[in-house]
């Protein structure tokens, strides 16, 4: 006999027909619910209960759920697992709805493609990446979407396969005719989520990245000549706008990684040196060893150094002078490290408040972290060592200014906790604030006007 839908398993099955290789999590009132498959898949991974909707009827359905405040906890757990998840609220408020609440996916979140603190290794960078590829011309398109940092290459395939070692992504698109020729060149310890092939078109490419970058020309990002890191640019795109983070304004440009000036190490050298990870469960990588650096940005740069060593004798000269200065310098070096420790992440707060998607306290984290800049700029300030450096710092002193101004010197996580905005920015604000406060101070000042208008005393 055929299965009964309900009004809201109707729905659920049109949200779920546009996501249907994600895990779903489906809103229903102070709940996130998985129906099905993905309830099954749920409840394993995140060893919640798995139970039936309509059971013992024709519409009953496996069912597993969780309480929607504790979504940043079992979330992680989910795309630590590998799943694709895509996160479905309601779009109103249920009492003022007509019939049934409107749905809709607000986020997709993948392995490749995440913000939440709980998902990201603070150390190691997490790319997304994108591999195309015409007989023996491979393209490769890489993006950390928690950085907004976005490179593309286009070369043999020996050198997109150094280069994917050297990234270590944690998602990779591909044609989903292609996946089987993917694991057969590049291996199968990879999360690989397979995509259709209209998406894999050079218009299609070329209309995504001018709708990103607003520029009617890509010869500035050096594309128009390598067709395969243009279609795999493109497919990146366009999994970003799939996942709803539709045009990211902290992905401002596109790097062009080349073979000269860096040694891009074949996957049997970066595993046979343990750079980065042991071959051993108890054992320790080289990175691990050597990592005593006072910041997660710190930590991210250490080993791309390691991984992509410098092959060019100035560049490896100018990095000496710098660890030589800082060497020599005693006082330097501990008063630069006493600074990176106060910095914070700036690279990943930054990409969160250009998405929008910053907690007050991390917007106070930001301001802590731009005023460390200022301050290693007038540390730095004179050594010509530093200089190179220097260069790519930016002090932000508008926006410094504001969360100077406007910002409580100690804010809550969530604004619904505390007070966030500053006494002094909003007159408005800061009357509903003293309303709030001194109610009844205000509804006697209330009661004395009116009396002294009507006379009437009671």
């Amino acid at each position: 006999m055929a299965r009964k839908e309900t009004p809201l398993m109707q729905q659920y099955n049109r949200v779920k027909t546009d996501y249907p290789d994600a895990l779903l999590l489906f809103r229903v009132g102070d709940f996130y619910e998985t129906f099905g498959e993905d309830a099954i898949k749920a409840a394993e991974v995140l060893d919640i209960v798995l139970t039936k909707r309509g059971n013992g009827s024709a519409s009953e359905i496996e069912l597993a759920g969780f309480p929607h405040h504790a979504l940043d906890n079992y979330l992680p757990k989910l795309v630590r697992s590998g799943h694709r998840v895509a996160v479905c609220d309601q779009l109103e408020d249920p009492k003022k709805a007509v019939g049934i609440v409107k749905r809709g996916v607000t986020e997709l979140v993948t392995p490749g493609l995440a913000f939440h603190d709980q998902v990201l290794n603070a150390r190691t960078d997490n790319y997304l990446a994108a591999v195309h590829w015409k007989k023996d011309a491979y393209g490769l398109a890489l993006l950390d979407i928690s950085t907004g940092d976005f490179a593309t290459a286009q070369g043999p395939k020996t050198l997109i396969d150094r280069l994917i070692r050297a990234h270590q992504p944690t998602e990779v698109l591909c044609l989903k005719n292609d996946a089987s020729e993917f694991e057969e060149v590049f291996g199968s310890d990879w999360h690989v989520s397979r995509m259709d092939d209209w998406i894999f078109k050079p218009h299609y490419a070329e209309e995504r990245l001018r709708k990103q970058f607003e520029n009617a020309s890509l010869k500035g990002f050096q594309l128009d000549e390598r067709p395969m890191a243009l279609i795999a640019a493109g497919a990146i795109l366009h999994y970003l706008e799939h996942a709803k983070h539709e045009k990211p304004q902290h992905v401002r440009t596109i790097r062009t990684l080349r073979e000269d000036g860096v040694l891009w190490m074949d996957r049997f050298t970066i595993r046979n040196l343990e750079l980065i990870q042991s071959n051993h469960a108890d054992g320790t990588s080289l990175a691990q060893t050597i990592d005593r650096t006072g910041s997660p940005m710190g930590a991210r740069v250490l080993r791309r150094w390691l991984i992509m060593p410098l092959t060019e004798v100035a560049a490896i000269e100018r990095r000496l002078d710098a660890v030589e200065l800082l060497n020599r310098s005693e006082e330097m070096r501990s008063d630069f490290q006493s600074l990176f420790r106060t910095t914070g992440d700036l690279e990943r707060l930054a990409s969160k408040a250009s998405t929008g998607r910053i907690n007050p306290r991390e917007l106070s984290q930001l301001r802590t972290g731009l005023q460390c800049v200022i301050k290693i700029a007038e540390l730095a300030a004179g050594e010509e060592a530093l200089i190179p450096y220097l260069e790519r710092l930016s002090p932000c002193d508008s926006l410094l200014e504001r969360l100077q101004k406007e910002l409580v010197e100690e804010p809550p996580m969530n604004p619904a906790k505390g007070q966030v905005i500053a006494d002094g920015v909003s007159a408005e604000l800061d009357e509903l604030r003293s309303l709030k406060s001194n109610a009844q101070a205000a509804l006697d000042a209330i009661c004395a006007r009116e009396i002294e208008q009507t006379g009437i005393t009671s």
